[in-house]
């Protein structure tokens, strides 16, 4: 089930959100630029190492050193790991992440969406604290804007994609649906994934974030803002297209 678009409309231009995603997209474009020991070196030095967040004494590469711990937690954000990692958590953040920037300003956008991506990664670091491998990417914080949008706008209706094997096919489905699905298959994923050693998907910063973005939602919203608030229409839904 791959979302498209949300039916959501907003009031704001959502400049941090495009900010971010125009961060992200800049960053990989230099990574991918670098040759490979040059590319290995910078997940290393700009990724979030659990190890070095928790300094436990690990046998690092010397390109992991140099960048403190808390830095390197906000700086991990802006990597990715390939093309549909990359891909992947943009569309998420252009579809859902508009909303809830729409909701609390710029401001407390850009405060609200570090803070759920710090509290991500330490939920990972959490379940693997001795791991040298370094966690990259945005979901974390993004999965933060999810669980904030599932508290708000669980009756919003978001274009699916639904892979049906050789056929796919394409509907509106409420958020709550979408977002609740998606949190349910991290967490499973998640508890599969426990005591596995190496890289792969951080499913609990997944978790973590989307936890968070649940809990801080009511600080930075704003106060006429309700919860489960009903499903607004674009006009143009009901035209022909």
């Amino acid at each position: 089930m791959i979302p498209l678009h949300d039916d959501n409309p907003t009031e704001i231009t959502p400049l941090v959100t495009i900010a971010f995603i125009v961060a992200c997209v800049l960053v990989f474009f230099y990574q991918v630029s670098l040759p490979n020991d040059q590319g290995e070196a910078f997940v290393f030095h700009y990724g979030a190492i659990p190890a070095v967040v928790f300094g436990q004494p690990a046998a690092l590469p010397p390109e992991a050193a140099g960048l403190p711990a808390f830095a390197s937690l906000l700086t991990s954000m802006f990597l990715h790991g390939g093309w549909m990692h990359l891909i992947g958590n943009m569309l998420y953040l252009w579809i859902f992440g508009n909303n809830i920037e729409d909701v609390m300003g710029h401001v407390k956008f850009v405060i609200f969406y570090t803070t759920c991506g710090v509290l991500a990664a330490l939920s990972h670091a959490i379940t693997e604290p001795s791991s040298t491998v370094p966690m990259v990417g945005a979901s974390g914080a993004i999965s933060g804007v999810l669980g904030a949008y599932l508290l708000l706008f669980p009756r919003a209706q978001v274009l699916v994609l639904i892979p049906l094997g050789m056929f796919t096919r394409m509907m509106y489905v409420p958020a709550g649906f979408v977002l609740g699905f998606w949190f349910v298959l991290q967490l499973l994923s998640g508890g599969m994934s426990l005591g596995r050693e190496g890289g792969g998907v951080a499913f609990f910063a997944h978790v973590g974030g989307f936890l968070a973005g649940m809990a801080l939602i009511g600080l930075f919203k704003g106060p006429e803002v309700r919860f489960f608030a009903p499903a607004r229409h674009r006009s143009w839904r009901s035209s022909e297209w």
